[in-house]
């Protein structure tokens, strides 16, 4: 790939030479290791000692610049080439409030849905989830809600605690880097990024395996902009942990091999686009690493990323390599879209600046849903390309738990956990006499005229008479009074006999 390393913010131009961002920033390229490089354009990013393309990897993320957005209505200002998306206001008032009604049925009961209505909250996630409950139903889709319920009182634990200096550090720097036009982290010390500096450190804390990777911190923006800190940090667990596991891990294992697959996919998808792009040697990692580990946070219009989350929550990975593929097949998948683009330079560039059209809200979105990738397809994949990294790598050094691929898989791998039924009085009544056949009867009657005496008498114990008799009377003795909450007294018994 001709020694250039490319970056994603920054595609087609050396690292060196990012354009639009302060010089001077060190890069740290260990752990704890004293062991600096200045970069022009680069924050202070921790590199964990590893191969050069790990290193490229973590150098694509340290390259970005600050995110932008637009301003349509979600709190942003445009500083974009790219024409603002279509605004809420568009939506007939009409038609969001009766979204919004069957949502909030649906969220209300939201383990009968779950259980027997899947596919129609997966079309509703589709058509987009009312802004005034996207929060709220993210953290339903994601099982974040019960994690939290489960572990109440444990973020606040975290945040109390001074947090290791060595991410610290690191996140402090990347605080004003993250959507600096949105109104919420357009201070410097404002809320928001104080906000977002807990929930980063609280993660930190929570696996010090992992520490802090610098694509979590968009992550956590775009879900602080939709709930408080305590429901972003769960959901950001719930996306590092099932939907993404290993993105974020040392040393980037899960994401090398997701891009394998990604460009497998893409054989079958565009193959164009696959022939150019392995022609051209340029290596998956450069073109999707910010794409996937960010959740197109950093690439797609503001409108097109909530649409793309909303899917993500209830469907899982898949969504996000749908969102690449379309993305690939549309910019590269032509042999008139390829005339511009001939060597590897071009061809970054024409990445680097996608069309406005094909990230297009309604566009972006109808084509993620009539794309035919399946969970099944990406796993099988996914086992194709471990048994190749295997045989050229060795064994996975990070022991991620297996993906879960969305809200489905997730709500069955972790149901709800539901209070204990708490024990109610229980009222047990003795049994009465058996019932006695007429012939019976009869034979008895013929007895008591020939003896002179009762059938049933003292020491008789045909019916049972005697012994409901003493049950009644002794109650605790009796084999049916085993609760302590059973009525014991014969005033109580006979009260509801």
């Amino acid at each position: 790939m001709g020694g250039t390393s490319w970056g994603t913010a920054g595609m087609g131009l050396p690292r060196a030479v990012a354009p639009g961002r302060p010089n001077g920033d060190k890069l740290t390229t260990q752990r704890g290791c004293a062991s600096t490089e200045t970069l022009a354009g680069s924050p202070q990013r921790v590199i964990h000692q590893s191969s050069a393309l790990q290193e490229s990897i973590l150098l694509l993320l340290g390259s970005l610049g600050p995110s932008g957005l637009w301003d349509d209505g979600y709190g942003a200002c445009s500083h974009s080439d790219v024409p603002l998306p279509r605004r809420l206001e568009e939506v007939p008032l009409e038609v969001l409030r009766q979204r919004e009604s069957k949502w909030l049925d649906m969220l209300n009961n939201w383990d009968k849905w779950m259980a027997k209505k899947h596919k129609k909250i997966r079309l509703r996630c589709q058509k987009g989830i009312p802004p005034s409950l996207r929060g709220r139903a993210w953290q339903y889709l994601s099982g974040s809600k019960v994690k939290l319920e489960q572990n109440v009182g444990k973020f606040d634990e975290l945040d109390v605690l001074p947090g290791e200096p060595k991410w610290l550090d690191v996140i402090e720097r990347d605080l004003h880097r993250q959507f600096p036009f949105h109104e919420m982290f357009v201070s410097r010390g404002g809320h928001g990024q104080q906000d977002l500096f807990r929930v980063l450190k609280a993660y930190t804390l929570y696996r010090p395996e992992e520490g802090y990777c610098q694509a979590q911190a968009p992550i956590a923006a775009v879900l602080l902009m939709h709930m408080p800190a305590e429901q972003a940090f769960w959901c950001l667990v719930q996306i590092c942990e099932k939907y993404l596991p290993g993105y974020y891990s040392e040393k980037l294992e899960a994401i090398q091999l997701d891009g394998q697959i990604l460009f497998s996919l893409l054989h079958k998808v565009s193959p164009v686009a696959y022939k150019h792009l392995s022609k051209q040697k340029i290596d998956p990692i450069l073109y999707m690493t910010e794409w996937f580990m960010c959740a197109f946070s950093r690439t797609l219009p503001w409108s097109s990323v909530l649409r793309v989350w909303d899917m993500f929550f209830c469907e899982g990975v898949k969504i996000i390599f749908r969102v690449g593929l379309v993305l690939l097949k549309h910019t590269l998948g032509s042999s008139d879209k390829l005339k511009s683009c001939q060597g590897q330079y071009e061809t970054m560039e024409r990445l680097r600046a996608l069309s406005p059209k094909i990230m297009q809200e309604t566009f972006l979105v109808q084509e993620v849903i009539e794309l035919p990738v399946t969970e099944r397809q990406i796993e099988r994949e996914h086992l194709i390309q471990l048994k190749k990294w295997r045989e050229t790598h060795g064994e996975l050094q990070c022991k991620s738990p297996p993906r879960l691929h969305g809200a489905k898989a997730i709500s069955e791998a972790e149901p709800p956990t539901r209070k204990a039924l708490e024990p109610v009085p229980s009222i047990i009544v003795p049994p009465g006499p058996a019932p006695v056949p007429k012939a019976r009867k009869s034979k008895e009657k013929n007895r008591e005229k020939a003896s002179g005496s009762p059938a049933n008498g003292p020491g008789a114990e045909g019916n049972g008479a005697p012994g409901a008799t003493r049950e009644l009377l002794h109650p605790q003795s009796s084999p049916h009074h085993q609760s302590k909450e059973s009525l014991c007294s014969r005033e109580s018994e006979d009260t509801y006999l």
